[in-house]
């Protein structure tokens, strides 16, 4: 069966589903393989859970005329994908990047849908599957289709941008992410201007921040649209920004106060701006859009507790992006400042180097106590009476248990492995 037969199976389907536990009624089921398990067991489960059409790639489970086989069902999901896409013929925008991609597509999507029928990628479905079934979320009704690309490895951009083939793209920085699966910083900046390559070949466009000096020089000979501060080129231009602990922008025309906490995010309401201006949506709505949106899934949350003022900010973090939360968050307003930070992931041969010098950055500053959590941090415990190390969370919370907070002002930030979240329990 070719992959136009099987797209006018697809067509027939209500969705996509790749795992029986969260199978939707009408769905076409793709058995992919996991490092654990053979997926194409789960085939007859997912026809009797409601699933229209199963796609399989192991001959032994063919049930009926509902079994699809092919030689392999991941290629095939991508192919599909590929083949959607390219029906619909609608607009794509694609971003990537180190930090705040998640909550810059989610600003984009929320501005552009005033006007649009737009469709984004739901949480981080941003990899070689999440990317495909996003592409297939997408109908014949959407307008605008918005899709976050994630990569801890080199030609992983170049491939997703094959397979979603975007009109614009964006990216938010170049940061110390995943250096361990791209050798390095220079990796990460190769590796996430795969997007401005195929942007180029295919005479697309770019949107592009002209305070990052990376982006103006990756960008060059693209067609952009850009966004500045106090910048005469921008085709957008930003006044002034403050944060505390709220972003809050002067534009032109108009001023936005967000929900959004930290300098940091300044960056994610511009690009989300700029975007729409380029697409014409209304001043009005643009305003709108932004100030009504709430952060949620601990990215950038300001909560209270009792008399405390917490920054939830455990979603993900790396060196570049816990850099950025530590120096918004010793600016800010507030007495009792407290840090706890979490082990930083995926960092490879410069773990050590990168947990040390942020270490070495947070010793002898009076302006907050620091508890430091995880391997990591602990491997480079310093004497220090604001620095305070626990090698595992239970070593921590155990300790939490005696610290009566009162009227302090906490970031909690880490790897998502690390789940620091769990340190809510313990405020009070």
């Amino acid at each position: 069966m070719n992959i136009q037969d099987i797209h006018n199976l697809f067509l027939q389907c209500k969705s996509v589903s790749i795992d029986t536990r969260k199978i939707e009624k009408d769905s076409m089921f793709f058995a992919i393989k996991g490092e654990n398990f053979d997926a194409n067991t789960f085939a007859a489960s997912a026809l009797e859970l409601g699933a229209l059409f199963v796609v399989i790639d192991n001959a032994s489970y063919v049930i009926d005329e509902r079994t699809i086989l092919v030689e392999n069902s991941l290629e095939t999901l991508q192919e599909l994908a590929k083949f959607h896409r390219a029906y619909l013929k609608l607009p794509i925008v694609a971003l990537t990047g180190s930090n705040g991609k998640t909550t810059t597509k989610e600003l984009i999507n929320v501005v552009l849908s005033k006007k649009y029928k737009t469709k984004a990628t739901v949480g981080n479905l941003n990899n070689h599957i999440g990317v495909p079934l996003t592409l297939l979320s997408f109908t014949k009704e959407t307008e605008i289709g918005i899709v976050e690309m994630g990569a801890n490895h080199k030609k992983e951009i170049e491939f997703l941008c094959q397979i979603a083939q975007p009109d614009f793209g964006y990216i938010t920085n170049f940061g110390k992410a995943h250096l361990e699966g791209f050798g390095g910083v220079q990796g990460v900046i190769e590796g996430k201007s795969e997007m401005y390559q195929y942007l180029a070949k295919n005479d697309k466009l770019v949107f592009v921040n002209l305070e990052d000096p990376i982006q103006i020089e990756r960008s060059r000979g693209i067609k952009t649209f850009t966004f500045g501060v106090n910048n005469d080129a921008a085709d957008i231009k930003i006044k002034g920004i403050k944060a505390n602990p709220f972003v809050a922008i002067e534009y032109d025309n108009f001023n936005v106060e967000s929900h959004l906490i930290g300098l940091y995010n300044a960056n994610n309401i511009n690009a989300a701006v700029a975007m729409g201006y380029y697409f014409k949506v209304d001043e009005n709505d643009i305003k709108q859009a932004i100030e009504h949106y709430i952060p949620e899934n601990n990215r950038s949350q300001l909560l209270k507790k009792g008399s405390n003022q917490i920054i939830l900010d455990a979603y993900n973090a790396n060196p570049s992006s816990m850099a950025v939360a530590i120096t918004n968050f010793l600016q800010l307003e507030g007495k009792n400042k407290v840090m706890i930070l979490g082990d930083m992931f995926e960092l490879g041969e410069e773990s050590e180097q990168e947990h040390k010098i942020l270490v070495d950055s947070l010793s002898n500053q009076k302006e907050s106590v620091c508890y430091l959590i995880g391997k990591s941090f602990y491997e480079n415990k310093v004497s220090d009476e604001n620095l305070h190390f626990y090698e595992t969370f239970d070593a921590f919370s155990a300790h939490l248990k005696t610290i009566h907070f009162n009227e302090s002002t906490i970031l909690i930030k880490g790897s998502r492995g690390m789940a620091l979240e769990r340190s809510l329990d313990y405020i009070v």
